[in-house]
This record gives C-alpha cells, sequence and structure tokens, in this order.
C-alpha cells in the first residue's frame, strides 16, 4: 500500500506564499498539503502542482470548550460554516486541537462541555462529509489542559460520539512524550484515525535524571522540548515507523502522513526547514511507500 506523504507548512516555508509552496512540494516528493485554510486560491495552487489536500486547520476551536454558553455557540456556527466551505472545495479532513480558551479549565469540566458542543457539530461533519481530527498535544504547561490526548479519554469520548467522523490525528511523538504505548494504542484506536502526523520524539536520558517528567526548573536546553525530551523529525527520536506503517496498514488506513517539522536542528530559516522536511520525508518513504 502507497501512503501518501505530505506536511503541515512550516513558517519560513509558507512565507513564499501557497504557489511556492505548493512547487517545492511537489519538487521534492510531497504528496499533499496539511492546510491553515481551504480557499479556491489554495485549492488551485495545490492542483497545478498535482497535490491533494491532507488536512485543513479549524479556526476558534478554543471557544468551543468556552465556559460561556454564548460563546461556545457562536464557535459550533463558524466552525461548521469551515466544514462547509473546505468541504465545497474537496477538503475532507479537519484538523483540531481540544485546548480550552481557559488553560486552567480542569480536564473533567472541559470533557463534561466537549459532551455537549460536539454532538451537534459531528452531525453536521457528518451531513458535509467530512472528518474531524483531534490532536493529541497535551496543551501548555503546568495545566495541560488538552481533551483527547490519552486513552483514558479516547476511550469516554468515542464512548459518547460513536461516529467515524469524529476520530483521532495519530501523532506518536505526543504518546512517547507522555509514557503511553504509541502502538497499543494504534492496535485500540486505530478504527478511529482520521489523519496521521509524521513527527517524533527523542527521550533525553540526562535531563530525565536531572528533572524527571516534571518541566524543567530553569527551562529546556532544546527548542520544541520541556526537559525530558525534545520533539524531532521521524527517524530521530523512539518511534518505530516500520510498525506503525504494519499497523496502518493491516487497519486499512487511506490517510495522508503530514510531516508537522518541530524539530530546533530545522528551524530558523527557509534552508533549515527544507532540509528537515527533505529528511522527513526520506524516512518515512522506506515504510509507507
Amino acid at each position: 500500500m502507497n501512503f501518501r506523504i505530505g506536511m503541515r507548512i512550516p513558517p519560513q516555508i509558507g512565507k513564499e506564499g501557497i504557489e511556492a509552496v505548493a512547487a517545492w512540494s511537489a519538487r521534492v516528493g510531497l504528496d499533499v498539503l496539511d492546510v491553515p485554510e481551504l480557499t479556491a486560491d489554495v485549492k488551485a495552487a495545490c492542483d497545478r502542482a498535482g497535490l491533494g489536500i491532507g488536512s485543513v486547520d479549524a479556526r476558534g476551536v478554543a471557544q468551543l470548550l468556552s465556559r460561556d454558553e454564548a460563546r461556545r455557540a457562536d464557535a459550533v456556527e463558524s466552525v461548521k460554516k469551515q466544514m462547509d466551505g473546505m468541504a465545497a472545495l474537496g477538503g475532507r479532513v479537519m484538523f483540531m486541537c481540544l485546548v480550552p480558551e481557559d488553560a486552567t479549565l480542569p480536564r473533567d469540566e472541559g470533557f463534561a462541555i466537549w459532551k455537549e458542543t460536539f454532538p451537534e457539530l459531528v452531525a453536521h461533519a457528518e451531513r458535509v462529509g467530512v472528518y474531524i481530527a483531534i490532536e493529541g498535544w497535551p496543551g501548555p504547561a503546568p495545566h495541560y489542559p488538552t481533551l483527547g490526548c490519552t486513552p483514558e479519554m479516547w476511550r469516554a469520548m468515542f464512548e459518547a460520539i460513536p461516529s467515524r467522523h469524529f476520530g483521532l490525528n495519530y501523532d506518536p511523538s505526543h504518546l512517547v512524550r507522555l509514557g503511553i504505548d504509541y502502538l497499543r494504542a494504534l492496535s485500540e484506536f486505530g478504527e478511529r484515525i482520521n489523519h496521521c502526523h509524521g513527527k517524533d520524539t527523542e527521550i533525553l536520558h540526562d535531563e530525565l535524571y536531572e528533572c524527571g517528567t516534571l518541566t524543567a526548573t530553569f527551562g529546556a536546553k532544546y527548542g520544541f522540548s520541556e526537559g525530558s525530551w525534545r520533539y524531532t523529525i521521524p527517524g530521530h527520536g523512539e518511534v518505530d515507523w516500520s510498525r506503525v506503517a504494519v499497523r496502518l496498514e493491516r487497519l486499512g488506513y487511506d490517510g495522508a502522513i503530514g510531516i508537522e517539522l518541530e524539530d530546533h536542528r530545522y528551524w530558523g530559516t527557509i534552508e533549515a526547514e527544507r532540509q528537515g522536511i527533505e529528511k522527513a520525508a526520506a524516512h518515512l518513504a522506506q515504510y509507507f511507500r
């Protein structure tokens, strides 16, 4: 099975504009782009470059989890309109990270709000053919308020909303940093995977000795890190991508693998970002093509 490999657009590459981004992506052998918004211009640029659309970011997600009922209602209508717009242009996967607008909101309270808010959104997604993919980033320290970043939460969410139109963006980098078995998660929740990110995590054992799993008191030594771990491109961390590929193939996953570049070694300049994307794509291609 040939999987489609793509990328979320890093900031320096993105400054070139969508036409240049799409043309470069096609030249280096990518198949899809994950885009912050799907407009007619973005779709046309991707079409001209022969690229598909991997995922489309949802906007205003934090307000979906507001304590204020009116703000939630407005956010629901906004996201439904975004679904309509992307579906009209052929977008199928809506990407979101369920970080509430109040970072101190306890996760159990956030879950209660989510349970009230999301059935209407998912029903609309079903009507227009959109699949929601939630990201497992646990959110900002020290509260880590994000919903849907652990098996405990996924189980409760999928029991509350059985529809396949609400599912996961599978990103093993977050599971590794949290100490969660990323392969077991594939076995239990694989049928709810609507999108995947190609990102990895290195466990920094010296730093783990220094501060354990707590965030570093005096600041992390590296970018995209909190102390005992750092995000990396695929192939530079703990994830066995060959085993991930085998399991996704067995599940019949037919979505994309979008490289999410969050690695301090390939950051800060367009040359560094391009090198990181090309190295990541080359590593993933060993297993996904």
